[in-house]
C-alpha cells in the first residue's frame, strides 16, 4: 500500500459524508439482498471511497465490468466494519502494523478493547471475505475481499481485473 494511498484515504476519512444518494442507489443495485445490508453497516466515508472505486473500475474494465467485479470494487473493505475505528484510529491500527509485524497484529485480534478493534482492522481481508461467503456473494467478489492487500503473484482471480481493481482502489 502506497504512503500516497494512505495520506488520500486518512483525508477522505475525516469527510464524514457518504455518497450522494445517486450514487448509493447506484451501488445498492449492484449489490445482492445480503450483500445490500452488508453495505449499510458499512461507515459513510468508506461507502464514498467504495462507490468511487467501483466507478473507477467500471471506467476501465468496460464490458469485464460484472455485477461480481464491481460488488468486489464497492465490498473490498467491508471487514473493516467491526473494527469500528475512525480516522485516527485506523492509522494507529497502520503503524502498529508496521511497527509490530503482522502475526503479532493479527493475535491482537483475540485480545480485548482498544488493541483487539486494532487487530480487527488489520484482519480486514479475511473477515470481509467471511462475511461476504456468508452474505451469498459471488466467489470472485469473496476472493478479491480476501486478496485485495496481497501481492500480485498470490492473486487466485484474474490478473487483468484484479490490477484494474487495485489501480482503481489507488494502491
Amino acid at each position: 500500500m502506497s504512503a500516497v494511498h494512505l495520506v488520500r484515504r486518512f483525508f477522505g476519512t475525516l469527510w464524514p459524508a457518504g455518497p450522494r444518494p445517486a450514487k448509493d442507489r447506484w451501488a445498492r443495485s449492484l449489490l445482492l439482498d445480503g450483500e445490500q445490508r452488508l453495505w449499510g453497516r458499512m461507515s459513510r466515508p468508506d461507502r464514498r471511497h467504495a462507490v468511487a472505486v467501483a466507478h473507477r473500475a467500471a471506467h476501465r474494465l468496460g464490458e469485464r465490468a460484472t455485477r461480481p467485479v464491481l460488488a468486489a470494487a464497492l465490498l473490498h473493505d467491508v471487514g473493516k466494519i467491526d473494527a469500528r475505528l475512525g480516522a485516527y484510529g485506523r492509522v494507529v491500527a497502520t503503524v502498529s502494523r508496521m511497527a509490530a509485524g503482522r502475526d503479532t497484529a493479527y493475535a491482537w485480534s483475540e485480545t480485548r478493547g482498544f488493541t483487539r478493534r486494532v487487530g480487527l482492522y488489520l484482519r480486514h481481508a479475511e473477515l470481509g471475505a467471511d462475511m461476504l461467503a456468508l452474505a451469498g456473494s459471488d466467489p470472485f467478489t469473496v476472493t478479491w475481499a480476501r486478496e485485495h492487500h496481497l501481492p500480485e503473484e498470490e492473486w487466485t482471480v484474474d490478473v487483468e481485473v484484479g490490477r484494474a481493481l487495485k489501480s482503481a482502489d489507488g494502491d
